[in-house]
């Protein structure tokens, strides 16, 4: 075991890998027998995962334990004048990370088989899950910058075939086209910071790139400017593959794939990666003060315009999807500020806590597509949702478990690392605290508008074809039908047999069951000692030999953790309850019409100018295609004209020339010299006279 787990730990990702290979090859040589090897493949991917999986629990052991930090390289190019290596690295960082991609890699696995069991590219969709599983343990394990880029290009290709991968529907096609062209220019960023410090400092490995960088600025043998925009270029792809503001764009459009991609993307794979690597190459930022400022900015401006835009979505997986950038926002934010370990703390507790929540999602659109249609206007629309628990109630408990914890309710694990991040905030610099507390209130409105409007109060799904549905529900929530025609009543009078939706089978709620686990009790790997003055807790110690610049920026016990807890709590709770006020289920004797009769008046009110800000995702998308899409094309035809009418011009103009000066020409051609000798005498004399004038 020691040789594996050490000098072979390429097997971890290998597995998967070799998976995806096999499926492949079974596509292209069965193709007409795809149906009754649908259960082979998916033993297969499943198999080749889990072995992986157990491989990264012994590594993860092993580190834990005291073993030391492994590198392993093989030469891949040497020449004179540069080598590149591929090798592995293995520290506690590396080892948590690959735990956290293969343990939820296997659950949306086993959730997979069912919720794509009648799909004909079932296994064209296993294919690409272990490609894409694959992808990220290779960038996961990597030692250097280029064997990173290499996996940060494959992760970023599977998302691309996964996000279309129901490629046929315009909207999916347009959606994988927006999140590859987006993160193209991301990027393009990482790829100049790439070379950038290769060129200054001749290393593409981590940790000494960094010391060569910090011992050139420490004698000021290296221009701050160029180090800055070095570093900012490599920050441009974590920006994009982590979706912060302003390249954001293309998170809730990749929505259109399955939904356990949308679980894999935003828990454990594409999103993550772009934080993981913010914190491999912490040492590197650290040393840039006015770049850690800079991420710390774009983290609080993203995790607040994603809860903004959160308030608004009708769309359930939409609404989740920005609810990822918002907390992609806190670890960002947090990395930016120093507060190493709480960004990799949320990213481990959002991981399990968002994954179950898509999965949720999913087990909710799987069962309403029989009753309200395959559409996602209809089948993801929570204006059509409503009175789910009472149907799904195993569902229903468990996308509220996920609920919680995102909130940042005790004891659920987001409570550990969110309020962390807050706290860490506040001390760090107090608006930036602020942002960072009033986003964690938008988050519990957001959050419990999204249960609420799902699971409770009555099902509206059979009002869908006598009601325009977006109508039914204002900006703040409240129906737009009183007490005199409930649902119920309704179906009494049509006497029509009325379809509901059913609790998902075994196998799906077997994977929301287990995720409820870790959102009950990962967060406790983190959370501050109990009563113990100076100590760390797990998360902590186990990262200390992954970073010595690894530090708390507020270290606390328990009573001072839930002390310091008290105002975020209270912006939450102030979250819930506003929500309840607004989207829990109506009193039948009470109609709340009438509650905001100034805002449904007045379509003019700054109420409705903002809830269409925040529907509209505050009109970036729109600013974007004007600017790029419409400024692009604009710009075509331009130079299109120029080069139709001038440039192309000059060149018939001459040739137009040539051709009738020649033709007049030929005429003179009489084979008489004394004509010659005319028309040269003739045209000296126009020149010397023209001279003499002039």
């Amino acid at each position: 075991m020691e040789i594996i787990s050490q000098q072979n730990i390429w097997l971890v990702p290998f597995f998967p890998f070799l998976a995806s290979i096999i499926l492949g090859l079974v596509l292209f040589l069965f193709p007409n027998s795809i149906r009754s090897l649908r259960q082979f493949c998916f033993l297969i991917s499943i198999l080749f995962l889990m072995i992986a999986m157990f491989l990264s629990f012994y590594i993860f052991y092993q580190q834990i334990t005291g073993s030391p930090i492994q590198q392993f390289f093989w030469s891949w190019v040497i020449t004179k004048s540069i080598t590149l290596e591929l090798g592995y690295l293995i520290d506690p960082l590396t080892s948590i990370m690959l735990i956290l991609v293969t343990t939820i890699g296997v659950i949306v696995m086993i959730y997979s088989d069912t919720y794509m069991f009648y799909d004909q590219g079932y296994i064209r969709f296993f294919c690409y899950l272990s490609l894409f599983t694959a992808s990220m343990l290779g960038l996961v394990i990597s030692p250097n910058l280029i064997q990173i880029y290499m996996f940060w290009e494959l992760v970023g290709m599977c998302s691309y075939l996964l996000i279309g991968f129901w490629f046929t529907r315009p909207s999916a096609a347009n959606a994988c086209q927006k999140a590859f062209i987006t993160n193209r220019v991301g990027d393009f960023g990482l790829l100049l910071g790439i070379l950038g410090i290769y060129w200054i400092t001749g290393s593409f490995e981590f940790q000494s790139l960094s010391e060569r960088f910090f011992e050139l600025i420490s004698d000021n043998k290296i221009n701050i400017i160029l180090s800055n925009l070095c570093a900012v270029s490599l920050f441009l792809g974590p920006v994009a593959k982590s979706a912060q503001f302003p390249l954001h764009i293309w998170l809730p459009d990749a929505m259109e794939g399955p939904t356990p991609i949308s679980a894999l993307i935003h828990a454990a794979t594409m999103v993550a990666a772009g934080i993981f690597l913010v914190a491999r190459m912490y040492p590197f930022f650290e040393i840039f003060p006015l770049i850690m400022n800079l991420i710390a900015w774009i983290g609080a401006l993203t995790a607040l315009l994603g809860a903004i835009f959160a308030i608004t979505q009708r769309d359930l997986k939409k609404g989740l999807a920005y609810s990822t950038m918002s907390q992609l926002g806190y670890m960002m934010l947090s990395l930016g500020i120093g507060s190493y370990k709480a960004a990799l703390f949320h990213l481990i507790t959002h991981a399990y806590s968002k994954a179950l929540l898509f999965l949720g999602s999913g087990s909710v659109i799987h069962s309403l597509e029989p009753v309200l249609g395959y559409h996602p206007k209809k089948s993801q629309n929570i204006s059509l949702m409503g009175g789910l628990r009472k149907h799904m109630p195993i569902t229903a408990i468990t996308f509220l478990f996920g609920t919680l914890s995102l909130c940042g309710i005790p004891p659920f694990a987001c409570f550990w690392s969110k309020d962390e991040i807050l706290t860490d905030s506040w001390f760090y610099f107090p608006f930036l605290g602020f942002l960072a507390i009033f986003t964690a209130g938008l988050t519990a409105f957001y959050m419990f508008r999204l249960y609420l409007l799902t699971f409770e109060g009555e099902f509206r799904g059979n009002l869908s074809n006598e009601y325009q549905f977006y109508s039914l529900i204002s900006i703040f929530g409240n129906p737009l039908f009183g007490s005199n025609t409930p649902v119920v009543k309704l179906q009494t009078t049509n006497k029509t047999e009325i379809l509901y939706p059913q609790e998902s089978k075994n196998s799906m709620l077997f994977s929301l069951i287990i995720l409820v686990i870790p959102t009950l009790l990962i967060g406790f790997i983190g959370g501050p000692p109990i009563f113990k003055e100076n100590s760390s807790d797990l998360l902590s110690n186990w990262l200390r030999l992954s970073i010595n610049s690894l530090n708390n920026i507020h270290s606390e016990n328990l009573i001072e953790f839930f002390q310091n807890s008290i105002l975020s709590l209270s912006i939450v709770f102030l979250g819930i309850v506003s929500a309840f006020f607004l989207y829990g289920p109506q009193i039948k004797t009470t109609s709340k019409v009438d509650k905001f009769p100034f805002i449904m008046l007045n379509s003019n009110s700054f109420f409705v100018s903002m809830y269409n800000w925040s529907y509209y995702r505050g009109y970036i998308d729109n600013l974007y295609y004007l600017i790029f899409i419409k400024g692009i094309r604009f710009t075509a035809i331009y130079l299109f004209l120029i080069d139709q009418w001038f440039i192309d011009g000059i060149v018939n103009g001459i040739g137009i020339f040539s051709f009738f000066g020649g033709e007049i020409m030929k005429y003179t051609e009489g084979g008489r010299i004394s004509s010659y000798l005319f028309f040269l005498v003739f045209c000296m004399l126009f020149l010397f006279f023209l001279y003499s004038y002039i």
